[in-house]
């Protein structure tokens, strides 16, 4: 009984820490909570909290203040994250509904989870090495240089040029086309590219052979580039406001560092975790400019649309093609942040499961 009340402690020291970023003492817990003991008894929790590294001491204060332990511990037992009101989904499906295209959707997806965190919202789009190929069109540019387009399922369009020593008629391209998109469509881009080198060993396609080995390693490529994925970020300006300047440096490098930060906020989200988030805070992130921030995470894509609460069947198996995540101070409302970046990457998954014509959160 006495470990339960401990942690019911805990419990309010973080949820008053997050609330008023001032260290709690016993006397404020005894009074806005009701934890049945006395503020000796509450003092004496506290105390043992500190010994086991869940609470921390300020010397200039006789408050505390919550250890990264003490806030893991707080958000592992946010065991089921609260859905947003009816009207904040209606928000976000209103102001995301209105986008014109994919890019614009991410931007404004950004946009909207820093609005409602204010904290700084990273979203993704989509890797081209997680997606598949929908459809390629291959156009000659000039006597010896063809530039392919490539289409993803997830709405994606990637270009790359590709060399030849002669480019072939226009019929014959055409068919060519044809026959990758009916061999390809589908595919991983790896995939596609193994698919196209088989291609280029078929007899008829002989004379093809060079514009095949080619378009095979433009396919390689951009499933293999990292860089691939644009990052959209919002909110940075927000930081100046709640931050001490000694800790901003360190935090816009950080920010700066896209391909460590893609690496990290990758693959917390292809964890796979029963409220659909993923939470690192502090040293848990292994990026030293993050060392005072937490970061949350969740994955999206057209196959994790089914993933929402109960109310349609489970897809936790699939894998994410790409990231939304919230950057804040190891003091944020976590219960708030993981509800929206989980909101978010459920609108972002219906939007690519219904081909950007429609979604719903």
């Amino acid at each position: 009984m006495t470990q339960n009340r401990r942690m019911l402690v805990l419990r309010a020291v973080v949820e008053d820490y997050i609330r008023s970023q001032e260290p709690v003492g016993s006397s404020a817990l005894a009074r806005d909570h009701d934890l049945g003991v006395s503020s000796a008894t509450i003092r004496n929790d506290m105390a043992a909290l500190e010994d086991e590294g869940y609470l921390t001491q300020p010397h200039t204060s006789a408050g505390r203040i919550p250890t990264e332990k003490g806030y893991r511990y707080f958000v592992d037992r946010l065991a089921t994250v609260a859905p947003l009101s009816e009207a904040q989904r209606r928000g976000i499906n209103s102001f995301l509904s209105g986008s014109a295209n994919l890019e614009d959707t991410l931007q404004r997806a950004a946009r909207l989870l820093a609005q409602i965190t204010g904290q700084v919202a990273v979203v993704a789009s989509p890797s081209l090495s997680k997606s598949t190929l929908r459809h390629v069109e291959i156009i000659p540019v000039s006597m010896t240089t063809l530039l392919a387009v490539v289409i993803t399922d997830t709405g994606r369009v990637a270009q790359h040029l590709l060399q030849t020593r002669h480019i072939p008629d226009a019929e014959r391209l055409s068919r060519f086309c044809d026959r990758v998109n009916a061999g390809c469509a589908g595919q991983s881009l790896s995939r596609s590219a193994a698919t196209v080198r088989d291609l280029a060993a078929e007899p008829q396609w002989q004379e093809l052979r060079m514009l095949a080995e080619s378009l095979a390693r433009a396919f390689a490529a951009m499933a293999d580039d990292e860089r691939t994925s644009e990052l959209y970020m919002a909110g940075t300006s927000r930081l100046a406001h709640q931050r001490t300047l000694s800790d901003l440096a360190p935090l816009f490098d950080a920010l700066e560092e896209q391909v460590v930060l893609m690496k990290l906020m990758t693959a917390l989200s292809e964890e796979v975790h029963e409220n659909g988030v993923s939470v690192a805070i502090g040293s848990e992130t292994h990026t030293p400019g993050l060392l005072h921030a937490s970061v949350v995470t969740s994955g999206y894509g057209p196959e994790s649309a089914a993933r929402d609460g109960g109310r349609h069947q489970a897809a936790d198996d699939a894998e994410p093609v790409a990231f939304v995540g919230s950057i804040g101070p190891t003091h944020m409302d976590y219960a708030t942040t993981m509800a929206a970046v989980r909101a978010v990457a459920r609108y972002l998954s219906a939007f690519l499961a219904h081909d950007g014509s429609g979604a719903h959160s």
